[in-house]
């Protein structure tokens, strides 16, 4: 089980990550795309990535736009295994 991050080191993280917010105890992204090919294209990166990391985001799709979660459920909130794959995750989506 990973330990959590404090609000300090969650905000210090968050301001080097683009896009993504803290609702509660949770990383949130919404990315936005031309079609649904393309946001299901990404959603494969996000799962390959995933997968690779053996720590697996809740995602949303609708349509063109993609929402992603990131929560260490066995933690019960944030933890440095968050912080990894939204930063992994961004790198794939440059």
């Amino acid at each position: 089980m990973a330990d959590l991050l404090s609000d300090i080191a969650i905000q210090r993280e968050l301001g080097t990550l683009s896009g993504w917010a803290r609702r509660g105890s949770v990383l949130t992204k919404q990315y936005s795309f031309r079609n649904f090919v393309e946001a299901m294209a990404f959603v494969n990166q996000v799962a390959d990535l995933a997968e690779s990391a053996n720590h697996h985001p809740d995602i949303d799709v609708r349509y063109s736009k993609v929402t992603l979660a990131l929560s260490t459920h066995d933690s019960g909130g944030i933890t440095q295994k968050d912080i990894d794959l939204a930063r992994n995750i961004d790198a794939k989506d440059d």
